[in-house]
């Protein structure tokens, strides 16, 4: 499927420097052996074989792309039984494929190799009930201020259940915990405004949503911003902190003809066109009040009004 890329409206940092994204695509059907051959098929570089660590692609066209068994607690399988385990577990367990930092402008060519897994057999999260494989964004920030992140999270917490609807989330997806929707207490501190620092937005998000198990997992970026505050309220150890969304609401559907990568990344942009436009993101925000102050509203009600508004705007 041929999907013209968007362009982020702030495509530079406040450094001047082009923003970058790092992938993850999640999939399953497919060894970590027959993914990397496959990459190595359409990228180039040279594949390095890591114990326990899957397989590293260096030096490809993108840069070097790791594929591996996201299945930590077997990853120092020693005895049969603990290989076979490892086996079963990639049934379910998806394989990852994860780039470097990329110029948006190359998912392209990300997309491009996509027929190739789908023809050596790979699945993705429709192929079975129990699947929940994804794929991840991590698009750099522009810059590390308030004015730089509030607006890009705000706009997000108000668009999601429309995004969710446009996106058509796979039911096996919404069953499992690192896709929940932000809880209302967050959305409507965001809406409320009023925040005057990035510290008071931390402790406002992590008042309402100590997790890393959302759609848009701010943790990265607030570990990155300030570790010893998220600190004391998460552990550090799993997080790896830096100056990036860590954007993770896709279903990976590498296995349909139709999806693609570029699909899904016009989806992130379009949040961040959100974003720029002061004027919509307040409208979006006096109409999250009203919707919220009605008793005759339902969740369904807000995905419909955002959905008109932004349409509407953009």
């Amino acid at each position: 499927m041929c999907v013209t890329i968007d362009q982020l409206p702030q495509p530079c940092t406040s450094a001047g420097k082009p923003r970058r994204v790092g992938v993850e695509v999640e999939l399953g059907g497919l060894t970590e052996e027959h993914v990397a051959d496959i990459v190595q098929a359409h990228l180039g570089g040279r594949i390095d074989t890591r114990p326990a660590q899957g397989r590293l692609v260096r030096d490809t066209t993108l840069g070097d792309i790791e594929v591996y068994l996201d299945s930590r607690y077997l990853a120092d399988a020693e005895t049969e039984l603990e290989k076979r385990l490892r086996e079963l577990a990639s049934v379910v367990v998806p394989v990852e494929v994860v780039t470097e930092p990329l110029l948006p402008s190359d998912i392209p060519v990300l997309d491009d190799m996509l027929p190739k897994l789908r023809r050596a057999g790979a699945t993705g999260t429709r192929a079975g009930i129990l699947l929940g494989f994804g794929v991840h964004f991590n698009p750099e920030v522009t810059g590390t201020e308030l004015s730089d992140i509030l607006p890009v999270l705000t706009a997000f917490a108000l668009y999601e259940d429309a995004l969710r609807e446009t996106a058509q989330i796979d039911i096996s997806r919404r069953a499992l915990p690192f896709v929940d929707p932000y809880p209302r207490a967050l959305v409507d501190a965001l809406a409320r405004g009023g925040i005057s620092d990035t510290g008071e937005l931390i402790d406002l998000y992590l008042k309402h949503a100590p997790s890393r198990n959302y759609a848009l997992d701010m943790m990265a970026l607030f570990a990155h911003l300030d570790p010893e505050r998220v600190g004391k309220v998460m552990d550090l150890e799993p997080i790896s902190a830096r100056p990036t969304y860590h954007f993770r609401l896709p279903d990976c559907r590498v296995d349909e003809a139709d999806w693609s990568l570029a699909l899904e990344w016009n989806r992130w942009v379009l949040i961040e066109r959100i974003a720029a436009d002061a004027a919509l993101l307040e409208r979006l925000k006096s109409a999250w009040h009203a919707h919220r102050a009605s008793y005759l509203t339902l969740r369904g009600d807000w995905t419909r009004t955002s959905l008109d508004l932004v349409q509407g705007a953009l």
